[in-house]
């Protein structure tokens, strides 16, 4: 208002003087003069003048140009005369920002104030008006005043520059927030004190270990902890609770607040009848079954909310997008009831025009369509576009989808649906180089892109090799190969093992596979997949060893005994996938569930099965899902069936389970969890000319392996709870996770007993225990740690630190790995 009164003064005293410098006569303009132009152009300047040469002047149009100089932002002050009948303009231009300082801003960030800024048109290479620093000095007093610092002060400094430039500077003096000494509530007998004030985020003289609580006064706070008491007295029948004034008082130095909330209570009132009017488009009948609000209960707020909103997203699966519910309250003082009319009014149907996808840089549009079960053409359903939400969500290289629908203009029954997405990383690389006593040097590379050029495929190509292994392995999936979300792929693998030169388990292998296989989706959230793998494989045991001997000799070459042994097999295959998470990486809500059967045929040279169960459940903890809780089981089986050469088959050793590692039980070393080999040495006596004479089985020796020969039964389970990354903004809760996790879990051979051996004498020792114990059939493994994923733009990374929590000596206990290219 003052600034008004000032601008509207200084028009009268322009006029004044212009009147008295042309002794108040009109004159007609020969020629115009615009004086003290320095950054503005002469002819922009003319464009702002509304007066040409030739026109008749006199106050009103002296009055109006002014007006119109002013308007245009930049000019500080305008000065008219006459020269005759020349029009004279002296002017004198607003300065230009050089640079804008902030300085002391602990609590607002710069990228907020400079969106403050720009929105009052204050920022570099634009005229300065002093007249709106003002404002923004007050609107950001009144910021802090909102969160409690009552001392806060903001200054805007202007420090002039050469050529009418000036540095601006925006000075924060912060200070501390006002603590709240006291909460009083007055009014209230049907509740407590302590029981209200544990619905309020606003807390007072809470104690020293409770650094949770907030005990700094915040407008915004309190607003919403009245909001949380009102709901709490109307979810119980208090219909017309009101909080009917609050005082907000300071201490004289503003370092405290009292706060006092003055209640009305009222009464409980119990719901007499529920009504629907309106027109309900003939679902009045089922609308009246599923309704929550039962007659005869007590008034709850809360549920009237939710009735109103369910019934507007049901109305909203048929295409009424917008509908309007509204519920009247016909209150009956004398028996304390209260009758509820739902109101409905549908309105139009509305179709969807058209979907748009903005934000997808790399992914192209019909990929993303593929997801997106809502029509063009078709009406809109709210449920639909919520389920595309979700499924395109949960492809691996989305981080964030939204929706909105956009009303088109002078189309009461149309919109457009408007997707609005954030990529990233869509692929995973993995590299890593190391040197071990036992791997010797270790080359290991891969990558995996799930969105491969941007058409949605998914394809990987991994090598590793190490002192003892090696391999190679490329496969190829199209998740849509039908526009019905058929999906077809491939793969193609090489390997070799040498357990000898590492020390591991003593035997070498080779495998050759090429498989195919198709997917069918069943519902949005569940598919069956189908494969078939052939497998050529090589085996050759250079130590015998009584878990092993079984499988090898009904194939070995009697005439060649120490030859490698050879079998080809057909892995039939068939897997349901099931997944609800809210998100393809890093989910905090939800659940997946995959099971899988797998079986050679019988004209392979080998017959075993193999099923496994993979469960995983994410439990939210907090309405941002920063917090949340992982609860995961594996189980695993597999057996031989059939016989062949007479003898009852069994699952390859080649094919058992493990355990130990990142990717399954953390804490421990790869192949360390589980059965270990058993080696059996016969007694050898030699008779007086030196021949050997095998003596007593009872005088037999066993050697039991280092590592786990691995099992045909597997149990793994987890608990793990995600926490937010501390120093880490919840921007980047997609990209970063850090949890505290628990695993247990363990792998057993069912067809192998280890009491055939206990009574033999062990050539090693591990704590003196029973030769028994080493099946591990009747010990758990269990470890817990810390765990950091980073989904980096090289692919995912994992900080994990764990420890064992049981082990044997002679257990590789790690205490700190670090991985790159860890799959989730």
């Amino acid at each position: 208002m003052k600034f008004k009164q000032l601008v509207a003064a200084g028009l009268m005293l322009s006029v004044a003087n212009m009147a008295k410098s042309a002794q108040e006569s009109e004159f007609v303009v020969s020629d115009i003069k615009v004086e003290g132009l320095q950054r503005v152009a002469l002819g922009a300047a003319l464009t702002y003048l509304p007066v040409k040469v030739g026109d008749e002047m006199n106050s009103f149009r002296i009055a109006q140009a002014i007006r119109s100089l002013y308007a245009s932002t930049h000019f500080e002050s305008i000065e008219v005369l006459r020269d005759g009948d020349v029009l004279v303009v002296k002017v004198k231009e607003r300065p230009t920002i050089s640079n804008i300082i902030l300085e002391g801003n602990d609590d607002i960030k710069d990228e907020q104030l400079q969106e403050s800024l720009d929105g009052s048109n204050i920022r570099l290479g634009e005229p300065l008006d002093k007249t709106v620093l003002t404002s923004i000095e007050n609107g950001l007093k009144d910021f802090y005043y909102s969160i409690g610092k009552y001392n806060a002060d903001v200054s805007a400094i202007i420090t002039p520059l050469p050529r009418n430039r000036v540095d601006l500077k925006l000075l924060f003096e912060e200070g501390d927030a006002a603590k709240i000494e006291q909460i009083n509530i007055v009014g209230n007998t049907i509740f407590d004190d302590a029981t209200l004030f544990e619905q309020m985020e606003l807390k007072f003289d809470a104690p020293w270990w409770d650094f949770l609580s907030e005990t700094r006064y915040q407008k915004q706070t309190l607003t919403g902890d009245m909001e949380t008491v009102t709901s709490y007295y109307k979810d119980r029948g208090y219909l017309k609770f009101d909080i009917e004034s609050t005082q907000v008082s300071m201490t004289p130095e503003k370092a405290g607040i009292y706060v006092t909330l003055n209640i009305e209570e009222g009464e409980q009132y119990k719901v007499s009848e529920v009504e629907l009017v309106g027109e309900l488009l003939g679902h009045e009948d089922y609308l009246k079954l599923v309704l929550p609000i039962t007659p005869g209960e007590l008034y709850n707020q809360a549920e009237v909310t939710y009735t109103e909103e369910f019934i507007s997203k049901y109305f909203g699966r048929f295409g009424y997008a917008y509908p309007t519910v509204t519920t009247i309250p016909d209150i009956n003082e004398e028996d304390k009831t209260v009758k509820l009319t739902l109101s409905v009014d549908p309105g139009k149907r509305i179709y969807v025009r058209r979907i748009n996808f903005e934000g997808n840089i790399g992914t192209a549009d019909e990929v993303l369509r593929q997801s997106v079960t809502q029509m063009e053409g078709a009406w809109l359903s709210n449920a639909t576009l919520e389920s595309s939400k979700n499924a395109l969500s949960r492809l691996t290289y989305m981080e964030t989808v939204d929706f909105e629908t956009v009303r088109l203009p002078g189309e009461d029954d149309k919109v457009d649906v408007n997707f609005s997405v954030k990529e990233q990383a869509s692929g995973s690389f993995n590299a890593g180089i190391g040197y071990g006593d036992r791997t010797k040097l270790s080359l290991q590379a891969g990558i995996q892109q799930d969105n491969f050029l941007g058409t949605g495929k998914r394809i990987a190509l991994n090598l590793s090799t190490t002192s003892y292994q090696k391999s190679a392995q490329i496969s190829y999936t199209d998740p849509y190969f039908t526009i019905d979300g058929i999906s077809l792929g491939g793969s193609v693998g090489y390997s070799e093992f040498d357990g000898e030169s590492a020390g591991f388990i003593q035997y070498n292998s080779k495998q050759y596979s090429v498989g195919a296989n198709v997917g069918y989706p069943i519902d949005e959230f569940n598919r069956i997949n189908f494969g078939l793998t052939y497998s050529n494989v090589e085996l050759f045991q250079s130590t015998s060893y009584e878990q092993t001997t079984r499988f090898y000799n009904q194939f070995v070459d009697e005439s060649n005994p120490d030859d490698s042994i050879k079998y080809d097999s057909f892995l039939a295959s068939v897997a349901w996938i099931r997944s609800t998470l809210n998100r393809g990486v890093f989910p905090t809500a939800g659940s997946s569930q995959r099971a899988s059967f797998s079986i050679t045929t019988p004209n392979s040279d080998v017959n075993y099965f193999k099923t496994e169960v993979d469960t995983k459940f994410y439990f939210p903890l907090s309405r941002n899902q920063r917090w949340s809780f992982l609860a995961r089981l594996k189980l695993g089986y597999g057996n031989g069936y059939g016989t062949a050469y007479g003898v009852d088959q069994i699952l390859p050793f080649n094919q058992n389970f493990g355990a130990g590692g990142n990717d399954s039980l953390r804490g421990f070393e790869n192949n360390t969890v589980g059965p270990r080999g058993v080696q059996l040495t016969p007694s050898v006596i030699r008779d007086i000319d030196g021949n050997i004479i095998y003596g007593s089985p009872v005088n037999d020796t066993v050697t039991i392996s280092s590592r786990s020969l691995g099992g045909n039964a597997m149990i793994l389970g987890g608990v793990e709870l995600i926490v937010p990354t501390p120093f880490v903004e919840a921007d980047f809760d997609n990209s970063v996770r850090t949890s505290l996790f628990v695993d247990v879990g363990n792998v057993w051979d069912t067809e192998f007993r280890y009491d055939r051996y206990k009574d033999l004498t062990l050539n090693q020792q591990f704590n003196n225990d029973p030769l028994e114990d080493y099946s591990d059939y009747k010990l758990y493994r269990a470890s817990g740690g810390l765990s950091v994923q980073w989904l980096s733009p090289m692919g995912p990374m994992v900080f994990s630190f764990s420890k064992a929590i049981e082990s044997r000596e002679g257990d590789d206990t790690k205490f700190f790995s670090f991985n790159i290219g860890q799959t989730f």
